[in-house]
């Protein structure tokens, strides 16, 4: 686990989306899988979210099993329930019919009360132009940091 609590950072969400607003959700987990993302273990990089009906779910998160559970051990990527407020799910359900939008999974943390939380991100789809120009301004970015630092 790193220093901010977060359990698994989606790094390349960022560079694919262009991430619009994000949302803060709960997840409903089984006793297993909390043990196993308390020993920081979990993958949310190729997962996804979406709706299913008038609920959102987690689709393709790798959550490994607790080797202790054994026989009571959870299935590692199950579909896992999403727990929003309806406002939000409303939104969440209505930008992703209507305007062709995606859920991402940003960053997986425990909050302040030690809660499991999910970030995600309510995002569309970068092209390769729009890519390219992004990895120009990290490239920028890191050259003017260097002459900063070299004649700043």
């Amino acid at each position: 686990m790193r220093k901010d609590g977060a359990v698994a950072i989606n790094r390349r969400a960022r560079f694919d989306y262009e991430i619009e607003e994000t949302f803060e959700a709960g997840l409903a987990l089984q006793g297993s899988e909390v043990k196993s993302l308390r020993e920081g273990r979990a993958n949310v990089a190729e997962a996804y979210a979406g709706p299913e009906g008038d609920e959102i779910f987690l689709v393709n998160a790798d959550i490994p099993t607790f080797g202790p559970a054994n026989r009571f051990n959870h299935e590692p990527r199950r579909k896992r329930k999403l727990l929003l407020k309806r406002k939000e799910i409303n939104k969440l359900i209505g930008a992703v019919a209507r305007e062709g939008r995606t859920i991402v999974p940003l960053r997986l943390f425990f909050n302040g009360r030690g809660l499991a939380k999910l970030q995600i991100g309510l995002a569309k789809g970068k092209k390769t132009i729009d890519k390219r120009e992004t990895v120009k301004q990290r490239d920028w970015n890191r050259d003017k940091q260097r002459l900063m630092k070299k004649y700043g």
